[in-house]
């Protein structure tokens, strides 16, 4: 395709394409197919395959032991519980409706807060939540203003007395800092009429789990050893519809629930929570056949170690056409136009997209790769991966748009 080999965009930086017809099993043009590039978020498709096979309709919420006059529990991952947007209070429910002194068994040092490869600057921000073994509000402070608000608001309120103003944080708009060991929140609004809803990471230790589960629940939580809670046989509580968390980690790209679904996978197949684990089961089980073996790290993306070829890719997206009902691949994955990180992209100029794919964007890093529709019916697998560029991501979109569009209106 002459646009993508002589495009001046492209070439500025790394690029590797793959445009495949599975209804002839013909490549329609490769390029730099089995190099490897770092995929950023296409990561989370590999995330949403291998965790589609693990887990089951409902995700565990929490392990839980009832034994004489005690209620012995500990975390599965689950990123749901009492998360904004979603709001699982099931292990709440549980907890707080027992009259048997509670024990939180402290399985918190299984998870590492953060994964390798990733920034260490990205503590503060929302799309960096740290990853833990038992979740409470996304381990986020989700903060809101709306116009006519003269003060922000913010949720869990376990935090109020560490969110505090500071006229001297330079703004033109609203800012929310804290430092990187710190849980306190300091903000500056310039504005009467400024609104917003952001999300902060909190700092996560075992002792603000122990304090917010006593907050939360309104009554007292003792800690144990972990070791010596799983000895005898226990129970997984019952959660939210796993679809749900598909769904909101693929079309936002969220990287707080492309993390935990594999801790929570883990908690599923090994009884332990352990990423690597899960990705190597996934590696030898599940990916075996993948044209070039994958150097895959985290659930997000976020890692600059992730490395995937263009062909391997569009592989993936082959196994995930034949494992997944379609009408779940076109509600999970962001469409063109409509939702997602591509509302504003690849717009078919029809009520229906043409485009479903993931994103993928680190610095210097842009990805796009999934199905593309065209209008004799036809169904098409792709994969861009740019590494290395030093120009605008919406230059690369647009010319994106150049190749894809084409495509749909006359294949």
């Amino acid at each position: 395709m002459k646009p993508i080999k002589k495009s001046e965009v492209f070439n500025q930086g790394f690029t590797g394409v793959v445009i495949y017809d599975p209804e002839k099993d013909k490549v329609l043009y490769a390029q730099n197919e089995d190099k490897y590039f770092t995929p950023a978020s296409n990561t989370k498709m590999f995330t949403f395959y291998t965790t589609y096979k693990i887990l089951d309709k409902y995700v565990n919420s929490l392990n839980y032991r009832e034994q004489n006059d005690s209620l012995i529990f500990w975390g599965t991952g689950n990123p749901a519980f009492l998360h904004p947007d979603f709001n699982d209070v099931s292990a709440l429910e549980l907890l707080k409706s027992t009259d048997k002194k509670l024990y939180w068994a402290d399985n918190s040092d299984e998870v590492t807060a953060y994964g390798s490869g990733w920034s260490w600057s990205w503590y503060k921000y929302y799309y960096g939540p740290q990853r833990s073994a038992l979740p409470m509000y996304g381990n986020i402070v989700r903060f809101t203003k709306n116009a006519e608000d003269k003060d922000i608001s913010y949720s869990p309120l376990f935090f109020g007395g560490n969110v505090r103003p500071n006229k001297e944080l330079s703004t033109r708009s609203y800012i929310i800092n804290r430092e990187k060991d710190s849980n306190v929140f300091e903000y500056n609004i310039v504005g009467d009429s400024v609104k917003f809803k952001t999300d902060r990471p909190y700092a996560i230790s075992s002792q603000l789990t122990l304090e917010m589960l006593k907050d939360t629940l309104g009554k007292d939580v003792q800690k144990i050893d972990y070791s010596l809670a799983k000895r005898l046989p226990y129970a997984k509580l019952r959660g939210v519809e796993t679809d749900s968390l598909f769904k909101q980690m693929m079309v936002i790209s969220d990287n707080f629930l492309a993390e935990q679904l594999l801790v929570l996978a883990s908690d599923q197949l090994f009884d332990t929570l352990n990423i690597r684990k899960v990705i190597n089961y996934s590696l030898d089980n599940y990916l075996n056949d993948l044209p070039d073996k994958p150097v895959w790290v985290d659930g997000s993306g976020l890692s600059s170690y992730n490395k995937f070829t263009p062909r391997s890719i569009i592989a993936l997206l082959k196994k995930i056409r034949e494992e997944v009902p379609e009408e779940k691949i076109y509600d999970f994955f962001p469409a063109g136009g409509k939702t997602g990180t591509i509302k504003s992209w690849y717009h078919s100029g029809g009520p229906s997209p043409y485009i479903y794919a993931k994103t993928g964007t680190l610095n210097g890093t842009h990805c796009l790769s999934g199905y593309l529709l065209t209008k004799s019916n036809k169904v098409l697998y792709f994969s861009f991966m740019h590494n290395n560029y030093v120009i605008s991501s919406n230059d690369l979109k647009r010319e994106m748009q150049k190749v894809l569009f084409p495509i749909h209106e006359k294949y």
